[in-house]
């Protein structure tokens, strides 16, 4: 089966096109960064579009092939130079902020990422653009993909986890410290009881030297790119 890429921009047959899969992919875009991804529909599309809901079918097989087209566009977002800069860690790391920055611009990002990788040309560009970034250290290009991939896989979860804290937030109306003050009383009990030193310690002594969001993640990511410093054959 061919996928959308394959195919024309718009229909080389019937009647002339009144908007363009651009078009098409920039009011799903609208949608799902204001609702979320459950609110798009073909019916949906069509009334932002202005058009009737079969003219679509004209331009995507369905659904899927409009997400498709969403993660190819928001891809861009993220497209690393052109050229690296010769120091793959500088490289990655940004790569890792910028795609952070990306997902949280688009939350709805973090449901399809995890499973669908773009295989439009954007995603296609970014993904070569990112290896060429590793290229030289002396992997092969299994290992190229599984260092380029732990990174993403790394930001995907950091994010998962945020937008997560961001659901909790909005569906209890408390934020982090506000809920932890609500659950002092059993968390109490817990402690009390001797059966879970460390987390007492948790309790008792985090918090000490807290850090902000922007610095946890720039801490796990620091020590994900040790980790693969010191694994790479070539010294770099």
């Amino acid at each position: 089966m061919e996928n959308v890429w394959m195919r024309p921009d718009q229909p080389a047959r019937g009647p002339r096109p009144a908007f363009s899969r651009a078009q098409l992919t920039e009011a799903a875009l609208r949608v799902a960064d204001a609702e979320g991804l459950d609110a798009i529909s073909m019916r949906r599309l069509a009334t932002e579009i202005g058009s009737g809901t079969m003219s679509l079918y004209r331009y995507v097989t369905g659904k899927d092939e409009v997400i498709d087209l969403m993660v190819d566009a928001v891809a861009m977002d993220f497209l690393p130079p052109d050229v690296p800069s010769g120091d793959w860690r500088a490289d990655l790391r940004a790569l890792a902020v910028q795609s952070r920055r990306t997902m949280h611009r688009h939350p709805w990002m973090a449901r399809v990422t995890a499973t669908r990788q773009s295989a439009g040309p954007n995603g296609v560009r970014a993904l070569d653009r990112s290896l060429a970034m590793v290229d030289g250290l002396g992997l092969s290009v299994d290992a190229m993909l599984a260092v380029v991939g732990s990174v993403i896989a790394y930001v995907n979860g950091y994010v998962a986890a945020e937008l997560g804290e961001r659901e909790a937030r909005r569906r209890t109306g408390l934020d982090v410290q506000q809920w932890m003050a609500r659950q002092a009383p059993y968390i109490e009990t817990l402690v009390k009881t001797g059966e879970y030193p460390l987390f007492a310690r948790v309790v008792t002594e985090s918090g000490r030297e807290l850090m902000d969001p922007d610095e946890r993640f720039g801490y796990g990511l620091d020590r994900l790119l040790d980790g693969i410093a010191a694994s790479l054959p070539v010294s770099r």
